[in-house]
């Protein structure tokens, strides 16, 4: 299904991707855009086509008439492994080596892979994330990623773009990521508290969710929760 005949405009397409899920909260909160670039492709071949545009399409339909360039940039990659990349640096080295830190804890306890892209369009790998972080390759069955993408799109929309991996869906459901877009990646809030903060907060809920003894959130704990539920 078609929400935004626009999406043909992201011209950031690969073969051989799982599906997944993006969301942006801006106009339309939670949206699943089918991220086929034209009629009979399906969005298995457009994996991470989000992540140099997603948050255009949906806050920036005009713009959405005019196909962005492709980005395929391996040479912003990190020189080392990293679970947080920064093109441009919304986080202090500290905020970076902490979300790192958890997130592969994280990963180590119950296998899901939370990824975090900080960019500003078109400084950004692109689709060149795909291999860094191993993720929607063809034939692979590891569909339990989520990878956030932060752009503030020159500060007139919401800042947090989740792609999500169809195995996190049970976990998180499409509620979750709408509620929690809108607490933390709205422009009152960034402006008030800091774009840092906003990712912070939007991974920290993430982390508790994932780790808390339901193993399911329909919203975003409070801050004092998520902090408590993270042993802090």
């Amino acid at each position: 299904m078609k929400i935004f005949q626009t999406a043909m405009f992201l011209s950031l397409t690969s073969s051989g991707a799982h599906g997944f899920t993006v969301y942006s909260q801006e106009p339309r909160v939670g949206t699943r855009l089918d991220m086929s670039v034209g009629e009979g492709v399906s969005r298995r071949s457009s994996l991470l086509s989000f992540v140099a545009a997603s948050a255009v399409l949906t806050q920036f339909p005009p713009l959405a008439l005019a196909r962005l360039e492709s980005v395929n940039r391996p040479d912003l990659l990190p020189k080392e492994p990293t679970l947080v990349i920064q093109t441009e640096k919304f986080l202090t080295s500290g905020q970076a080596k902490r979300i790192d830190s958890m997130l592969a804890s994280l990963e180590k306890d119950t296998g899901f892979r939370v990824r975090v892209l900080c960019q500003n369009y078109p400084n950004t790998p692109g689709l060149a994330i795909r291999d860094y972080w191993d993720l929607g390759k063809e034939g692979q069955k590891d569909d339990k990623y989520i990878v956030l993408v932060v752009d503030q799109f020159g500060g007139r929309g919401n800042v947090l773009n989740f792609n999500v991996g169809d195995g996190v869906k049970f976990a998180l459901p499409n509620v979750f990521w709408t509620r929690l877009s809108a607490k933390y990646g709205n422009t009152f809030f960034v402006r008030e508290n800091g774009i840092d903060l906003a990712v912070t907060n939007a991974i920290d809920a993430i982390v508790a969710c994932l780790r808390s003894e339901d193993g399911f959130c329909t919203a975003p704990p409070d801050e004092g929760q998520s902090l408590r539920s993270l042993g802090m």
